[in-house]
């Protein structure tokens, strides 16, 4: 006998963090910065033929201040990380990061001393999605990969145990 059976149907029970989560989960803010090849295929997976917006994450903001997952897709060269940094650090916690594309996460077939051999030397990395370039259902994989890590509660990469209490606790 439960307090759920003297209220009815009417009545549900959660705590406070798994309605944000949950929030989080189904509103995610993508701040696409591709670069190559890699941006192509992410640009089909908002198409209609993927329809990433099924999935939560249609609202893609191109103000690091307004999003929260920052999708890299393509080579990064030397020039470019301190701008991807930079978009990076001004995005809100929590945030998360997807590498899309062997470009964005070993510095693929491009072994030169101008492009980044992988972003996470500077950036912590959540989901790595591989392929040259991969294609759009591995990029709806590695969005559902993140809200997963959302709804389980767990920490982005480069956030403190502190922090996220703070915020949600």
């Amino acid at each position: 006998m439960g307090l759920e059976s003297k209220l009815g149907d009417n009545i549900l029970t959660t705590t406070v963090n798994k309605i944000v989560n949950w929030g989080r989960k189904n509103s995610l803010w993508p701040m696409p910065f591709g670069t190559a090849c890699c941006a192509i295929e992410m640009m089909a997976t908002l198409a209609a033929k993927f329809d990433l917006s099924r999935f939560g994450a249609e609202a893609i903001r191109f103000s690091p201040r307004q999003s929260d997952l920052l999708i890299v897709a393509g080579r990064i060269s030397l020039k470019m990380m301190p701008v991807l940094k930079k978009i990076y650090d001004q995005m809100p916690e929590p945030k998360w990061v997807i590498s899309m594309g062997a470009c964005a996460s070993c510095g693929g077939v491009f072994d030169t001393y101008t492009l980044i051999q992988g972003v996470d030397q500077f950036i912590p990395v959540d989901v790595y999605v591989p392929g040259c370039p991969p294609r759009p259902e591995d990029l709806i994989d590695a969005v559902m990969q993140i809200q997963g890590t959302i709804d389980r509660g767990e920490h982005p990469k480069g956030w403190g145990a502190g922090e996220i209490s703070a915020v949600a606790g």
